[in-house]
């Protein structure tokens, strides 16, 4: 019987540890050793070795040791990575993060929380504006129309915890935000002329902060290369976090997390980018828009 997956809330941050399973599982099939084997060192079951590898669960040092030696990949590049990857994840899952308290984000957790410790964000949307970008009153306005609550409280606490992962674009450790945004998410009039106007003079604000790039991606520029719709790519500071790529639906959120889909993204992102307008033209389109409102 395989191991039942673990809650979005047991998996929040846990880019590292899936990093960590991955080489072990490497490791493993490499030196064409079972789980079965694994386990028995580890005097665990085999289940516990399927979540190791899946990333589900931290790893103790003695048995990253353990297994590193039923490998022979005693190597110490090898080993102290390991264990520096393992004690990194341990410390991320040991946090209690900022978005805890808001239990309205629910399916939205682990995406707040990777966002927290990633340095680059590199997000094409078709439809809309980024999170991260987003006025409290659009903010509201889209779920509203969503339908995702009926308790007003229940929607203002989730538009609260939206624009506090806004500090994240001023804050100490800025983060680095490459945004390609169609022009019909500027068009769209979420909220009534109004508010959308509003969106649009945040938007053009946060256009002058030296950690944000906004390209517009006019009608014009006609098909192209992702037109099976959005996605964001998440970049890391450790060396070993590979980067991940997020892509949401109206009834689910799909993560990629291998280095192939990765790459796969990024190509399409730049060739995207390729046929969207400059940074200058982009806010002159910007600006049009807004008198046009």
């Amino acid at each position: 019987m395989s191991p039942r997956q673990p809650s979005v809330l047991a998996r929040t941050s846990t880019v590292l540890g899936r990093k960590l399973g991955g080489e072990l599982l490497r490791l493993r099939e490499a030196a064409g050793k079972t789980q079965a084997e694994a386990a028995e060192v580890l005097s665990a079951t085999a289940t516990k070795v399927v979540k190791i590898e899946r990333g589900w669960v931290p790893v103790r040092d003695p048995d990253i040791k353990a297994l590193c030696e039923l490998y022979g990949a005693e190597g110490r590049d090898t080993v102290d990575g390991l264990l520096h990857l393992a004690s990194t994840d341990r410390d991320r899952r040991r946090a209690r993060g900022w978005w805890n308290q808001y239990p309205e984000l629910r399916a939205q957790v682990e995406y707040v929380a990777l966002e927290d410790v990633a340095t680059q964000v590199r997000t094409l949307q078709i439809t809309l504006i980024p999170g991260l970008f987003q006025s409290p009153d659009y903010a509201r306005a889209l779920h509203v129309a969503a339908g995702h609550w009926e308790d007003p409280d229940e929607i203002e606490r989730y538009v609260e915890a939206r624009i506090a992962r806004q500090d994240r674009l001023t804050g100490e450790r800025p983060i680095q935000v490459w945004a390609v945004i169609s022009e019909g998410a500027l068009r769209q009039q979420v909220g009534g002329r109004d508010v959308m106007r509003a969106q649009l003079e945040h938007l053009l604000k946060l256009t002058k902060l030296s950690n944000i790039k906004v390209q517009v991606l006019p009608y014009r520029a006609g098909a192209h290369a992702s037109m099976a719709g959005a996605f964001t790519v998440m970049s890391f500071a450790e060396s070993s976090a590979v980067e991940v790529v997020h892509l949401d639906t109206p009834s689910s959120t799909l993560w990629l997390e291998s280095e192939q889909d990765a790459a796969h993204h990024a190509v399409i992102f730049d060739r995207v980018a390729r046929n969207a307008l400059a940074q200058t033209d982009s806010r002159s389109l910007i600006k049009r828009v807004i008198e046009e409102i």
